[in-house]
Parts: structure tokens; sequence; C-alpha cells
């Protein structure tokens, strides 16, 4: 019938193409308005699937968190791992890197979504012990302090430490920052926030052994 408007051809995605929008759209939620946003029926609406779909890829909303800082964290680790098996002087790429990856987790959302994961689980679960992240960037830290500085290869729990570190200055930071501010007596402001995390990554590859 002339003038009768077609139904818009919905696309097909692979599989990998559909888990990554609903993850991309997950993201910006979470960006926008934190953990709480992440609904399934609204990300659903967003992506232009139906809910069940989202079921699919993900079993619930669990595995969607799971899978949305999976995916987040693994960006993480492939920056510092570049930076950890480059050439052996750090340098301005470290502190640029470190200051990126506090903005990944600040900036992002991230850091707020994990610090309410595990305020909101039972404890550690096989998950987190099955992840070996930070046990990866333990062992590339310890193995350029000893190539490259003279640490003594037992020094590996310093080496451990310093992840550790790290890792509860970044989350904090993505956390508290604009609290943290205010408490000093600045407006919130991210050049604050981007010069100490330049002091922050100076500071740590100075002991790392980059100085």
């Amino acid at each position: 019938m002339a003038g009768t408007k077609k139904a818009p051809v919905r696309k097909r995605r692979t599989a990998e193409e559909a888990r990554r929008v609903i993850l991309d759209a997950a993201e910006k939620r979470l960006r926008e308005a934190g953990p709480e946003a992440i609904r399934l029926q609204d990300l659903a609406r967003d992506v232009g699937i139906a809910h069940p779909t989202i079921l699919h890829h993900f079993e619930n909303r669990d595995g969607l968190i799971q899978a949305l800082q999976t995916r987040a964290v693994e960006r993480i680790e492939a920056e510092l791992v570049e930076v950890l098996d480059g050439e052996p002087a750090l340098g301005d790429t470290g502190v640029e890197v470190i200051g990126r990856i506090f903005g990944a987790l600040g900036d992002s959302g991230l850091a707020r979504l994990l610090a309410w994961s595990a305020l909101t689980a039972d404890g550690p679960d096989e998950t987190d012990r099955d992840n070996p992240v930070l046990r990866d960037l333990t062992e590339l830290v310890h193995k350029r302090r000893v190539e490259f500085s003279g640490v003594a290869p037992g020094a590996r729990e310093d080496s451990e430490f310093i992840v550790r570190l790290a890792a509860v200055a970044a989350l904090g930071d993505g956390i508290f920052a604009p609290f943290l501010d205010c408490m000093t007596g600045h407006e919130s402001d991210p050049e604050v926030r981007s010069r100490f995390r330049a002091w922050f990554a100076r500071l740590l590859l100075d002991h790392v052994g980059d100085s």
C-alpha cells in the first residue's frame, strides 16, 4: 500500500558484537550514574534489544557486572604490561600511563563498581581467587626491579606491596577524590587530582627503580 512505512530492519549481531554493545551501554550508565543505574531492563531499552537477550549473554545482573569488571581490568592490565615490558627507563611514559589508569578507575566509575561489588559480597569468591591480574603485575614489577634496578630476587614481597599500594591508592582516589578535595580545602578540581596522580606515579616509579 502506498505510503505505508516499512518496519526498520533490526541488524543481526554476532554474539561477540552483542556482548560488546551491551557492555558499552553498561559502561555509559556506570560512568554517568553509578552502579545502581545498571539495570537490565534499562540496558535492553538503551541498546534496542529484548531483556532475555541480555540474560542469554550474561545469565543475570551479577554476570553482567562481572563481565564489565573483567573487561575494564583487562584494559588496565594491558596498559601496565605495555609500559612494564618496555624499555628500562619509564620516565614520563610511566607517569602518563599510571595517570590514565587512575582516571580509568575513577572517571569511568569502575572504582565505585568494584567497591560496591566487594561491599555487597560475603567475601572473595572463586572468581576473585582465579583472577591473576595482581599476581601477573607483581611478577612484571619484580622482574623489572631485578633486571634494571639491582633488587635482590628474594625481595618479591616488596614488589607485591608496591602493587598493593598502587591498587589501593587508585581505588581510593577513584572513590574518594571529591571528598578529599573538599576536606583539604579545595573545590572539586580535576587539575588537583591530575597533579596528585602524577606525584604518586613519580613516587611509585622512583621506588620501582626508574627515577
